[in-house]
């Protein structure tokens, strides 16, 4: 009988992590909190891609730990600004301490007059594990940035991000219908099937 792998999840969001239980509910895998763990890390975040900053946080919870850790770095990346905010999107705008909504005027200043709107979420997910093994998984959701924030559901820039083939802003969108199409459910999914397949083979010993 196998025995339910607990995996911390590297971050302090409380969203991500219940995005993160959510998409795995049903798995004989459990997801703790960094705070479950007794544990409160902010690793620097100095790799030059969103998968090395995956790597970056998971290796830090893990080393923390002695757990198998995940981490996901992710971002927005707007063709007109030259990919930004990327990587730096969590930290990106006016100041340390700005709000999601500080961090979503400030861009949407930066694209004023801009007719070119198109971005894309990025999220790479990292998932190690103590003997050194590691899963990874990188999917994006293509949109575009709307003119003025719509929506209260969902986080971050979602207020001002309309994914492809909608009309309504990610954060208008149900967080079933969200996490359907949104780059982090489409690559923790991916995380999960690996997982699932890693479990079978007799790794969770």
């Amino acid at each position: 009988m196998n025995k339910t792998m607990k995996i911390i999840l590297a971050t302090n969001n409380k969203n991500k992590l219940r995005e993160m239980r959510e998409i795995t509910r049903g798995l004989d895998i459990e997801i703790i909190s960094q705070g479950d763990a007794g544990i409160s890390i902010d690793p620097e975040e100095t790799g030059s891609t969103f998968a090395e900053n995956a790597y970056i946080k998971a290796k830090a919870a893990l080393d923390a730990t002695g757990l198998p850790a995940i981490a996901d770095d992710s971002g927005l990346c707007v063709d007109a600004l030259g990919g930004e905010p990327g990587i730096y999107s969590a930290r990106y705008g006016p100041g340390k301490n700005a709000t999601d909504r500080d961090k979503y005027m400030y861009l949407l200043d930066k694209l004023k007059g801009e007719k070119n709107r198109k971005a894309r979420f990025v999220c790479s997910v990292c998932c190690l594990f103590p003997n050194g093994d590691r899963l990874s998984a990188e999917d994006s959701l293509e949109g575009s940035i709307q003119y003025a924030p719509t929506g209260a559901n969902g986080f971050g820039y979602d207020p001002v991000f309309v994914p492809d083939g909608y009309t309504r802003s990610n954060a208008e969108l149900t967080p079933e219908e969200k996490n359907a199409i949104s780059h982090r459910g489409k690559a923790t999914r991916a995380i999960v099937l690996k997982l699932k397949e890693y479990l079978e083979n007799g790794n969770n010993k």
